[in-house]
């Protein structure tokens, strides 16, 4: 079995990853935000994957045992909190809201020198108080306990372009629309199509930020048309994934 590293206080630094680059399962006694103010970064924990660009950071509250995976060149701000202070008030891992300001307050926060001066403290606060009214994003892609959901997901996570039907899936793994419908929503709280919405999106961020065009990305994720995709993406993030590309901090 793989050791969990415990890291009993979450650093706050920058640091810069490789696409592809994995930091291992770890946990820390404190919470944490993680910010990609470059690329995308997913954090993967038993619950499921979160996944932010640069206009989003991921909560991991203290105690959680979670990875990170870098797509594209990430540069990774890291802001560790002890865990008296929550100004999210939540237990589980979200995705939250990067605003302009919220931006600029992680990348100040976590560059050097990261010392505990009045400057410093000033800003820790007003960040705390952008991270309290900062909306969660529904990015989270959960992760399924069964046998046979786990065994769907998969056929999906291979091929997101899969078109399949859920009865047709159901088939290729022995079992019910019905009983498919019921797992989804009881294990992931979503419906199937919700599910593989949130699928072909995540894809889709991780492809975009290898550099993959516009137009390979609809395919490659399963959209009839480029103009489809757009649209999607735009509702979810409110640009489209021409926008997403220049979306970048200073």
């Amino acid at each position: 079995m793989t050791e969990i590293r415990h890291q009993p206080v979450a650093p706050t630094r920058v640091q810069s990853m490789a696409t592809g680059a994995v930091i291992d399962a770890h946990r820390h006694d404190d919470h944490q935000i993680v910010h990609a103010g470059r690329g995308v970064l997913t954090v993967t924990t038993d619950r499921g994957t979160w996944v932010a660009p640069a206009t989003r950071a991921i909560w991991v509250p203290g105690g959680t045992v979670h990875a990170h995976q870098a797509h594209g060149a990430v540069e990774l701000h890291l802001v560790g909190l002890p865990v008296a202070d929550n100004p999210l008030a939540l237990r589980e891992p979200a995705v939250l809201a990067v605003g302009p300001l919220l931006r600029e307050l992680l990348l100040a926060y976590t560059r050097p020198p990261l010392d505990d001066s009045p400057a410093r403290g000033r800003l820790r606060g007003v960040l705390l108080d952008q991270l309290r009214v900062s909306p969660q994003q529904p990015l989270h892609l959960p992760t399924p306990a069964s046998a046979l959901l786990a065994a769907v997901c998969g056929l999906l996570r291979d091929d997101p372009a899969d078109q399949r039907t859920l009865p047709a899936l159901g088939r290729a793994v022995g079992a019910s629309d019905r009983t498919l419908s019921r797992l989804f929503r009881e294990e992931l709280g979503m419906t199937f199509p919700q599910w593989r919405t949130q699928l072909r999106l995540h894809r889709a961020l991780v492809l975009l930020a290898e550099g993959v065009p516009v137009t390979a990305v609809a395919h490659r994720c399963g959209w009839s048309s480029a103009s489809a995709f757009i649209d999607v993406f735009r509702r979810a993030f409110g640009h489209t994934p021409g926008e997403h590309r220049v979306r970048r901090p200073r």
